[in-house]
């Protein structure tokens, strides 16, 4: 932690300190984007892909947890079976996963 904290502070002669400064800040962003961020907007896209692709008898879980079989598929929204007789419609965009360990 002290050491990037030195890094940070730039040289103290002055010389070129702030060349350093933006390279490292650069390689910063660059790490966080290869390690968090582009990998999760290409699991949203994923799962974006999936949730327009539904189709009946598919599995999924909304962003509440519950877990149920889709019953039919409208333009934005899903009837799913919960439990046997249990129905509930839920809108497409609270869809968190399809298909999670189809039996």
């Amino acid at each position: 932690m002290f050491n990037i904290a030195l890094l940070l502070m730039g040289a103290p002669e002055g010389g070129g300190g702030g060349w350093m400064n933006l390279i490292f800040l650069g390689a910063i962003f660059a790490i966080f984007y290869f390690f968090i961020i582009r990998p999760q907007k290409q699991q949203q896209k994923e799962i974006e892909e999936k949730v327009n692709n539904l189709e009946k008898g598919d599995k999924i879980i909304t962003s509440g947890g519950m877990i149920a079989k889709v019953k039919s598929v409208d333009d934005d929204t899903v009837l799913a079976e919960i439990d046997s007789g249990v129905k509930a419609r839920f809108k497409k965009s609270s869809i968190a996963d399809v298909n999670p360990n189809q039996d």
